[in-house]
């Protein structure tokens, strides 16, 4: 077992008691001495080390034990070819945790001749400027205001550079005007919860690799974004802890709540903020009040809980109230769609054509083994996904937060894009006629809008229109047993990210009579389409069966007339 100081300290306190660890720092210790500090061909540049610590703590802030562990892993060597065992480094903390604070350190330290790395080039990239200049207008106070550091620093408005190394620092925004022409040594990613994919990070660290010692810094808080860059991430580290994917893959460092009931405890926020350790310093002391006065608000206005729960405790909750399901239970849905069992089965046809000049959702539900079945497939016009998605956008030209993969999507075959001026009719009622040569479907259900266009085109290919009249009537009707499938783990949509982003994005509201609606969270770019037809499936899901018209067919071949 090899030991470094710093690192031996904060485990020990751990170990110890006298600080508290979430289950991901948990796992983290546990993997790092069954798999990393086991090893005898890696080492610890403790001088490097010692280096960077003393340099933040006299020119930034007295660094914290979990910063000084942080440290001692991004100076971490193969004794073979002194290549760094980690490349990325994964930081999630509460809001206030120290993250900025300490990428600021450790950036600038990179610059110097300390460090002793010529032309070690750095970005720090956030989705807005205001973000992405957090920790570079942070390095440049501390140089403005100190003359030894001046001698050492050519600092501007948008680029510090180190007199000695000549290494850069600069600030870019993730739509990446200015990404190219710097060989960077290091990029960092700030906000990482806004990420929709990693097609603009695989772009800012293109250029990685032709400096000695690259590195990949991702730091940020939770957030609301789901199926998105990271939420990957975290699926990663997961592995990377369990020791099922390469070792040295991502270090995820991971500080949250276990889970939603110990935010009543308040000495539990550290699970968390790692800031709020006993003792807690000034600045810890200081953060904790203002923490626990927004605490105490949220009875107030419970309204805001789920922001407090995402950014200062770093673990997204779904507010029941407002939602279909839980994430886990969202999640859930993916089950690998039985195919072979649905061919020849009964099948409800559906449809959400609410606005043909955006989406269209078509789908087929099944009953099978006692659960819900849903196939689906969207359309989505061009101009429409162009102008909020950044659907036709190269990465270079992106000016703005994208707020689904719609291209992604679309190359798993979950949806078309189709540049008409509205969506065609022909599209939705091809969908069903393709439908019927597999499946049994004898009516299609939707909702009275828009049907006026959709009923005769369906009606002429031989299907039966059932309109629901009152949808919100519906919805009403219909809500109990939505939510009953959602919890029970009854409904099945298949490795489809696209109907798990509609559902994500349904609103619950309840009337004053207690009976619940499905609007949406958002207006414009957090579509509904898809979970809409499947709500209009279930109003008649109970007259499903579960056998398959094939098997009437089979028994009419058997009867002697």
């Amino acid at each position: 077992m090899i030991h470094q100081k710093h690192v031996d300290f904060y485990i020990n306190q751990f170990r110890s008691g006298k600080i508290k660890f979430n289950q991901e720092r948990k796992d983290l210790i546990d993997y790092l001495e069954r798999d990393v500090l086991s090893r005898d061909d890696v080492y610890f540049d403790d001088k490097m080390i010692d280096d960077c610590i003393a340099y933040g703590e006299k020119w930034f802030f007295p660094l914290e034990p979990f910063q000084k562990f942080l440290i001692a892993f991004v100076f971490f060597y193969f004794k073979k070819n002194d290549r760094n065992v980690y490349r990325k480094f994964l930081w999630m903390l509460g809001r206030g945790g120290g993250k900025n604070g300490l990428l600021s350190v450790v950036l600038n330290f990179l610059q110097t001749e300390l460090h002793g790395i010529n032309d070690y080039n750095l970005s720090i990239v956030a989705n807005s400027e205001d973000q992405a200049k957090t920790s570079f207008e942070e390095i440049y106070n501390v140089i403005k205001r100190n003359k030894t550091l001046q001698k050492a620093f050519e600092y501007g408005k948008t680029v510090i550079t180190g007199k000695k190394t000549g290494s850069k620092l600069r600030f870019r925004t993730s739509n990446g005007d200015t990404k190219d022409g710097l060989r960077d040594g290091a990029v960092a990613f700030d906000e990482i919860h806004r990420y929709e994919s990693n097609k603009d990070v695989k772009v800012h660290i293109s250029g990685l690799g032709k400096r000695k010692h690259p590195r990949e810094f991702y730091v940020g808080t939770d957030g609301y974004v789901r199926e998105g860059f990271l939420d990957n991430m975290k699926e990663k580290a997961k592995r990377v802890l369990k020791g099922t994917t390469r070792f040295n893959a991502l270090f995820p460092f991971i500080c949250k709540l276990d889970s939603e009931e110990q935010v009543n405890d308040s000495e539990l926020w550290e699970l968390a903020n790692p800031m709020f350790h006993a003792p807690m310093s000034e600045y810890a002391e200081n953060l904790f009040e203002t923490v626990y006065e927004e605490y105490e608000d949220l009875e107030d206005d419970p309204s805001n809980r789920e922001e407090f729960m995402t950014k200062r405790m770093n673990l997204p909750v779904t507010d029941l109230e407002r939602s279909v399901a839980s994430r886990e239970e969202i999640m859930a849905t993916n089950r690998p769609i039985p195919e072979d069992e649905l061919i020849g089965r009964e099948a409800i046809g559906c449809l959400d054509f609410a606005n043909i000049r955006d989406f269209a959702a078509c789908g087929l539900l099944f009953r099978n083994q006692g659960d819900y079945v849903f196939k689906t497939h969207s359309f989505a016009r061009k101009q429409f996904v162009d102008i909020y998605y950044g659907y036709s956008r190269k990465a270079s030209e992106e000016t703005r937060e994208r707020f689904a993969p719609i291209r992604e999507w679309e190359q798993k075959g979950l949806l078309t894009v189709v540049d008409e001026p509205t969506i065609n009719v022909s599209h939705v009622v091809n969908y069903f006629v393709q439908a019927r040569q597999l499946y049994g479907v004898k009516y299609i259900i939707a909702d009275n809008f828009r049907m006026d266009l959709l009923r005769e085109p369906l009606e002429n290919e031989g299907f039966e229109i059932i309109v629901i009249k009152n949808p919100r009537a519906a919805d009403s009707l219909l809500a109990p047993r939505i939510e009953t499938a959602f919890a029970n783990g009854n409904i099945i949509f298949g490795d489809n990210p696209l109907m798990r982003w509609y559902t994500n994005n349904v609103l619950v509201k309840t009337n004053s009579d207690g009976n619940k609606v499905y609007l949406k969270k958002e207006e414009v770019r957090r579509k509904t389409d898809g979970f809409k037809a499947f709500v209009c499936g279930m109003w008649k899901a109970d007259e499903l069966t579960e056998y398959s018209v094939d098997e009437d067919f089979d028994l009419l071949d058997g009867l002697d007339f």
